[in-house]
């Protein structure tokens, strides 16, 4: 059956009608996620490899789609799901919610990309008041049928009424008390049953009308909800985060049920096929007795670790072991597995490739390259740029001295420092005050999504390493400790009492260590990165003390390094951040900011000449300048010997050098109160009057500064072909290139490199040495895009100046805008992510493609590279790939993220290419 042929995919010109929207387990396979979602193609994969998945049916994205576009379900919809849901019915001999012995069914959302608790569930679907007591007879368990009863009341309610949720919590939590038991499994069929009649008064309060008893409207409702929860506030959260589209709908999955909640010899549990901590191969994973699987994923119960199941039930425990290797083989990849026992049956519920830390990331890569599961080029697919950087973070100093008070599971590795919290929307108020936070829950559930992006880490006295705390802390990357039983969580009284008695009030400091585990009262100090010092030169894989995760990203590294053809250069001012970034893999230097260079102790001699009135004067504070200047350049091609330099000559304004104009305007007022001498402040302050401008980022800098203040431009080429010229001499291979910045018409460029290379053959002649200085510009402005095949007649090479560009683009000044409206635009979906943090490929993108093809048809040898600090973003770089530039550049500490994502890049794109 082919993919792009088949009659689920709208064609174009096909109508709605003639779309297949339903698909039986058995007609699928893991290939086709965009129609079936992941947990239905994965489902139906399971299905394929005949391993034991309950029978049923997939309502497709497409169906989706056209309810969210329309309002309306499609017409041949409700057909479609009555003939699937027939032949489940004849194939389980039972009907939907019949009275004797009644079919149950979930509805379970399932889109493309994995949404862990973003959408809605419902369980036990065709239960009511009749149907369960034939449950009861037929399962032999009356605490089984009621239980499952209220179970669906209080799903149904919540997730497709819209009832509040806590109204079922409390009166759950009434129910134990009134027992005087602490946990659901320990209240009887009566106290279920009586519950039963408390939830279906809460929904006929709250809704105004009684729990559906019509099983199968029951199915139509939660199918539909399933549809809206695609747009609820937590998904489309999620979304942001994580950079998913939002038109891709949601897959509904209608699975015939089994049940773990039967008794002691029932179950259900979460297990990997490979610590998704760690990476290390093992038996991982939790196991609930007597429960369904929303009761492992919410954290309401501790679960048991999966090994033990072992103990409980060998049989289905040697069963799953056997299922899971087959898994991890058949996919090559950390598995995450959903699995229910009903009376000593196994079956599976879900598999899906599961989320990791960084470190078990690009451990696991490596493992699977060993075992011969995948090859070089797969493993660099398996890890990416943002794990990278989360490894480069420091982690806790542990000879410090710390006050541990509690340790949980390491749920997502971290060093997090913060003050407690105790709610959602505290964590996001803090936050946005500029406070570091830790949000303490007892467990989270999807509505605390907004609390946990704005914490440092998460820390909750429930759940395991498959809870919702874990499975999104690592899905962000996010430090977490789950599962801290010792510690009391109070989040009505906000505060945690730790063993010993010690009250953690909200606001006070506390720290965690995800990797392992552990909680401490106060700020524990940090430590750098292993894998810093691995890049720093202080940590050498394959030495007997080498950290494991070291060798596993050296190796990842160098299969990178070997791949890509993206050059990777640093944006550094001095020798000390270009020895650095040498270390950390740099190929040169690809933005030398020389306004950098005139801060400090230089500050006067450029005040000096701003306010020179004479030629002589001018001429004064250059010659005072040239000698420290090329003493910067000579250090710099020194360290960077042998690798090339690009030099921006001088681009900011320069009222950037002067004193703040109040500040200066306040001080000459007071020396004319007190009648002080103030010829010099009065002078400055008329300097800086008549440099002030309105819109400084788009005013006098850049290469006009060349252009209006004479020899300034002159002066910078000067030292840097004098510095050239004595390293060579020195035996030193220098590599200089010259750029000007802001460039807007090839003119500008043509004044500035005719000067140029006059300075360049005069120091030439006077050293003896053959200096080839590349003399190129940056593409920061529109114009210059658009004319790029004018400028390169004048230019040897283009670096992007996309920070610049951004702006200018979009009209924005980055200083402003980020801290004014950014926040409401990501809010409201302008934005997935900051144009200024990715490059926004339709508008910037598209300019500079345009740039550099027509650049390249004026001059085929034209060097072409990006210098603004998307060069160390990883989406970026596969973006830069594509259009064919020859480097990026970003600073140091995002050398190591670019390699390896220009290497994943070229692979990516060779895969494309040969598809």
């Amino acid at each position: 059956m082919s993919e792009n042929k088949d009659p689920h995919v709208a064609q174009s010109g096909t109508s709605v009608e003639s779309v297949k929207f339903v698909y039986d387990f058995t007609e699928g396979n893991k290939d086709l996620k965009d129609l079936l979602g992941g947990k239905g193609a994965n489902l139906a994969e399971m299905t394929n490899l005949g391993l034991p998945v309950p029978p049923g049916f997939t309502i497709t994205t497409e169906a989706c789609k056209v309810y969210l576009d329309s309002g309306e379900e499609p017409a041949a919809l409700r057909d479609e799901v009555s003939a699937h849901l027939e032949a489940l019915e004849q194939r389980m001999g039972k009907k939907l919610g019949q009275a004797d012995d009644p079919l149950l069914v979930s509805v379970r959302s399932g889109a493309k990309f994995s949404m862990p608790g973003m959408m809605d569930t419902v369980l036990n679907i065709g239960l009511s008041d009749k149907s369960v007591q034939g449950l009861a007879k037929q399962a032999g368990d009356d605490r089984f049928a009621w239980d499952s009863y209220r179970r669906l009341i209080q799903m149904f309610g919540k997730t497709v009424l819209g009832v509040d949720g806590e109204l079922f919590e409390d009166a759950l939590e009434a129910a134990k008390a009134a027992k005087k038991v602490t946990v659901d499994t320990e209240l009887e069929a009566a106290d279920l049953k009586k519950l039963v009649t408390k939830f279906k008064k809460i929904v006929k309060t709250e809704c105004g009308r009684d729990f559906p008893q019509d099983p199968r409207d029951q199915m139509d409702l939660a199918i539909k909800a399933v549809f809206d929860s695609w747009n609820g506030e937590r998904a489309k959260l999620y979304r942001r985060q994580e950079r998913i589209p939002h038109d891709l709908g949601t897959a509904v999955n209608v699975c015939s049920m089994v049940f773990g909640n039967l008794g002691p010899d029932s179950g259900t549990g979460v297990a990997f096929t490979r610590d998704p901590a760690s990476g290390h191969q093992g038996v991982y994973g939790d196991y609930l007795q007597n429960a369904q699987g929303e009761d492992v994923v919410a954290g309401i119960r501790n679960t048991v670790p999966l090994a033990e199941l072992e103990q409980i039930d060998k049989k289905s425990y040697d069963q799953l072991m056997q299922i899971m290797e087959t898994l991890e083989n058949h996919y090559k990849d950390l598995c995450d597995i959903e699995f229910t026992i009903e009376r000593g049956r196994l079956w599976m519920l879900q598999t899906r490739v599961g989320k990791r830390t960084a470190g078990a990331a690009f451990r696991i890569a490596t493992q699977l390259v060993d075992q011969g599961l995948i090859d070089e080029a797969e493993a660099l697919t398996r890890v990416n740029g943002a794990q990278l950087a989360q490894l480069m973070f420091p982690r806790f100093d542990e000879s410090a001295k710390v006050e541990q008070v509690g340790r949980g599971i390491a749920a997502s590795p971290g060093a997090a420092v913060g003050k407690a919290v105790f709610d959602s929307y505290t964590a996001v108020k803090w936050s946005r005050s500029g406070e570091k936070v830790i949000l303490i829950r007892r467990e989270t559930n999807p509505d605390d999504l907004d609390g946990m992006i704005a914490a440092e880490g998460i820390l909750t006295s429930r759940g395991g390493k498959t809870s919702h705390a874990a499975v999104v802390a690592r899905g962000m990357g996010k430090t977490c400790v789950c599962g801290a039983e010792e510690l009391e969580v109070d989040t009505k009284r906000r505060r945690m009492t730790v063993p010993g008695g010690h009250v953690v009030e909200e606001g006070d400091l506390i720290s965690i260590d995800g990797s392992s585990g552990k909680v401490y009262l106060g700020e524990v100090p940090v430590v750098p990165s292993p894998v810093v010092e691995y890049f720093e030169g202080r940590m050498h894989p394959g030495a007997d003390d080498a950290d494991e995760l070291v060798e596993a990203v050296h190796r990842m590294m160098a299969f990178a390094d070997r791949k890509r053809r993206l050059r990777v250069r640093a944006n550094a001012d001095n020798a000390e951040d270009a020895l650095r970034a040498r270390r950390f893999g740099a190929q040169g230097i690809g933005l030398c900011r020389t306004e950098h260079m005139f801060l400090g102790d230089r500050r006067e001699l450029v005040e000096r000449l701003i306010l020179a009135d004479t030629e002589e004067e001018r001429e004064e504070s250059l010659k005072a300048l040239l000698p420290l200047q090329k003493k910067d350049f000579v250090e710099l091609f020194e360290a960077m010997d042998g690798l090339p330099v690009t030099i921006r000559l001088l681009d900011p304004p320069l009222h950037e050098f002067l004193p703040d104009i109040t500040e200066l305007s306040v001080r000459v007022a007071l020396a004319e109160s007190r009648q002080e001498p103030h010829e010099n402040e009065l002078r400055l302050l008329q300097a800086v009057h008549r440099l002030h401008e309105q819109n400084p980022m788009l005013g006098l800098r850049g290469v006009r500064l060349g252009l209006v203040i004479p020899g300034l431009f002159t002066m910078q080429v000067r030292a840097i072909a004098e510095a050239a010229a004595e390293r060579r001499n020195a035996k030193g291979d220098p590599r200089a290139e010259i750029m000007i910045p802001l460039v807007g018409t090839v003119q500008e460029l043509e004044i500035v490199r005719e000067e140029a290379d006059k300075v360049v053959a005069e120091v030439e002649e006077t050293t003896g040495t053959s200096l080839k200085l590349a003399i190129g510009t940056m593409i920061e402005l529109p114009r210059a895009a658009l004319t790029a095949g004018q400028i390169a007649e004048a230019a040897e090479f283009f670096s992007f100046g996309t920070n610049d560009l951004t702006q200018t683009v979009w009209g924005f000044s980055r200083d402003d805008v980020e801290a004014s409206f950014f926040t409401a635009y990501l809010e409201k979906g302008i934005f997935g992510v900051s144009p200024f943090e990715t490059i926004d490929k339709d508008g910037v993108g598209s300019l500079v493609k345009l740039a550099a093809k027509a650049g390249r048809e004026t001059r085929p040898d034209l060097k072409l590279g990006v210098c603004g600090e998307h060069g160390g973003d990883p989406e970026s770089v596969h973006f830069f790939h594509e259009v064919g530039l020859d480097y990026v550049s970003c600073s140091p500490f995002r050398i190591p993220v670019a390699r390896l994502e220009a290497g994943r890049a070229a692979v990516t794109s060779a895969g494309s290419d040969h598809r």
